[in-house]
């Protein structure tokens, strides 16, 4: 025995260990390329310690399109794993015995038939339907806020998540059949109050729905298995002040509003990751800092604590992460949980003045914009007041960066520093194989040729007649995935009954009250605007599936501010519609792409501007693009380029006023 350790000293470390709390589930936002790639991944990490799984699904799997579709060009396997049909979902959990699994999947419009495929896959596998533990994220109102991967309109999205969710309480019990996301809301710009608000609001929103789908001495269960996925900003204290606002807040609506008397279904769950908005493509190893004080946000405190943690990478600002950069995350877990002794104590901040004024007044904020959004009729109805909000809280965070008030080390200052030695030959970064995309179509047209159409013809047949009817489509969605029918065919019959939809883009064509600063900037624009004969008129568009659309909005914003006329549609448009648009008179054309898909996006649509006699209008584009694209792009004849570090809007902007300048024009 060391001079040390004494028996009293062991007894109680052992004690301590007793009693410690299990960890939250450890997982890896993972999925790329191909199913048999991903499964591959999956079984790596697992291997590695991760204790479930997080499955990140491409663009056309997560709108409702086939990997051959036109819409897909380009997204193929970019962003996540592709899924046409039951093969695929059968390849992607090869060897992964679902029963025993817990698998959230970041999925919305068409989260009731990738459940469907998964309950299949587990059949096949023998899997008792029943213990099958995970989530679907199944949020589609803020899909309509700050993500796009919406399909159909808000009132029958919301019976489609209640669908899925009364199918679940009775047959697969243990499911989390929806995830309110309050992610994506942080990430569009939201305060904490507006995340707390338009989350919460949606919750309502769906337990609105679910409330007459089950007798109402069964609905505590239900409003139980309603889940949450938050995120996790820099401001630590604030955000785990946030967060105990959240389980306050939760818990008061359940019993006050719905009348939930045993305080285990009042309970706040809830999964996360932390912030990837804050993440820099400048001085990039800091996002590991990053990262690391993120996650005490949302572990520190008992109370608020999450229940799955997912971490982005270090490199998430320049690309796809490798498998080495997502173990690096998972790590940074498994020592919290596993070497701290975190998990030992009771809440670390009960009583504390700081922290409990701070939370009352977080859910003052709250209650306000919820009364807000009810006095609307409730979140569906207040769809576009909220998506004006996220625009307009976004450009305030955007200015105070520039402004240099609010300070991001690397970027607005510290910025001098060494070169990463992260940064290695491959550029820091995984890239997806161009060939991937055709072998992907090859085996969904194998899959086509070998099903028996007969029975895909009935099984669709029935999912619209229930569709129709106003059945649950759980039911039907199961036995499309079982005949074989594929991930656009379901969609289709969704969007043939319940039609689709275009969310509001936020953006206003009012001039808003942030231009001051602004002066010289509209000077120049109204210069040029006069040599033009007309207002510069500034297109902007976003082609392919990518609805991440904070960037292209800010810029429509400011453009806006600066007194441009601008032509802003919002997302998921075609090359050959923004062409279309473009020949209205545009004098410049951004597109803003962040998916990866940006080469040939770009393009198609560089030749169909030449073939339209349009090749003397410039075009810029942004996105996470790595220089030897950007040298591509430009061969292409794009004329800027830009990345998440040109976070200067005006900078932006005067290059915009410099390329439609006719004087500029007649100089080159």
């Amino acid at each position: 025995m060391t001079a040390t350790q004494t028996p009293e000293r062991d007894r109680q470390s052992n004690e301590a260990a007793r009693q410690a709390d299990k960890p939250w589930l450890i997982r890896t936002y993972a999925g790329h390329s191909t199913a048999k790639a991903s499964n591959e991944l999956y079984r790596g990490n697992l291997a590695k310690g991760q204790t479930g799984l997080s499955v990140a699904f491409d663009l056309p799997t997560q709108t409702g399109y086939d990997s051959d579709h036109i819409l897909a060009r380009g997204e193929v396997g970019k962003v996540g794993v592709p899924v046409c049909h039951l093969g695929d979902m059968r390849a992607l959990f090869d060897a992964i015995p679902l029963e025993q699994m817990n698998t959230s999947m970041t999925i919305n419009a068409t989260a009731p038939w990738l459940l469907s495929l998964y309950i299949a896959v587990a059949e096949e596998q023998g899997a008792d339907v029943s213990k099958l533990q995970g989530t679907v994220q199944n949020d589609l109102i803020k899909e309509y806020l700050s993500r796009g991967t919406y399909i159909c309109p808000p009132k029958p999205s919301l019976k489609l998540i209640g669908d899925v969710a009364e199918y679940c309480y009775t047959n697969v019990p243990k499911w989390n059949p929806m995830n309110v996301c309050s992610y994506h809301l942080q990430e569009a710009g939201a305060t904490p109050e507006q995340e707390l608000a338009f989350a919460l609001a949606t919750a309502t929103a769906v337990l609105d729905e679910l409330k007459t789908r089950v007798p109402a001495e069964d609905f505590p269960t239900l409003v139980g298995r309603i889940s949450f996925f938050v995120n996790a900003g820099i401001r630590f204290v604030t955000e785990m002040c946030k967060m105990r606002a959240f389980v306050d807040l939760w818990d008061e609506i359940c019993r006050d509003r719905y009348g939930v008397e045993d305080p285990k279904y009042r309970r706040f769950r809830y999964g996360v990751q932390v912030n990837s908005l804050g993440l820099t493509e400048q001085q990039p190893e800091n996002n590991v800092y990053r990262i690391l004080i993120e996650m005490l946000a949302v572990t520190l405190s008992k109370k608020a604590r999450a229940r799955a943690v997912q971490l982005p990478a270090w490199n998430e600002a320049l690309g796809l992460p490798r498998p080495w950069d997502q173990q690096w995350s998972m790590r940074m877990q498994q020592i919290m949980a596993y070497e701290t002794d975190l998990l030992e104590f009771d809440d670390l901040f009960d009583g504390n003045p700081a922290v409990d004024a701070k939370v009352e007044v977080l859910k003052e904020g709250a209650r306000a914009e919820l009364a807000n959004i009810d006095s609307m009729g409730g979140a569906v109805e207040a769809i576009e007041y909220m998506k004006g909000r996220l625009v307009d809280s976004n450009a305030d965070r955007l200015n105070r960066i520039e402004r240099g008030e609010t300070v991001v080390v690397g970027v607005n200052k510290f910025t001098h520093g060494e070169p990463s030695p992260l940064m290695d030959a491959d550029g820091g970064i995984m890239t997806v194989d161009p060939a991937m995309e055709q072998d992907q179509i090859d085996r969904l047209t194998a899959w086509r040729d070998e099903r028996n159409d007969g029975a895909v013809r009935a099984a669709l047949a029935d999912l619209r007649a229930a569709a129709a009817e106003g059945r649950n489509v759980m039911p039907a969605s199961i036995a499309c995935a079982k005949a074989g029918v594929t991930t656009g065919e379901w969609a289709a019959q969704m969007r043939a009954v319940f039609g689709e939809y275009r969310g509001p883009t936020g953006v206003s064509r009012s001039v808003s009250n942030k231009t001051e600063g602004l002066e010289d900037l509209r000077e120049a624009v109204n210069l040029v605007s006069d040599k033009l004969g007309k207002r510069l008129r500034f297109l902007v568009g976003k082609p392919g599936l990518d609805g991440h659309s904070n960037g292209a909005e800010q810029i429509a914003f400011r453009a806006r501010d600066c007194g441009m006329e601008i032509d802003y549609e919002g997302i998921r448009l075609t090359p050959e519609q923004i062409v279309e648009a473009a020949r209205e008179g545009a004098h410049v054309v951004g597109l803003s792409i962040l998916s990866g898909s940006h080469i040939p996006l770009v393009e198609d649509l560089m030749q169909r501007m030449r073939a339209e006699g349009l090749a003397h209008v410039p075009v810029i584009v942004g996105g996470i693009i790595p220089d030897e694209d950007a040298k591509r792009l430009k061969a292409m004849g794009v004329a800027q380029v830009y990345t998440p570090k040109d976070f200067e809007l005006n900078t932006i902007m005067r290059d915009i006023v410099t390329l439609a300048d006719p004087a500029s024009v007649a100089a080159e």
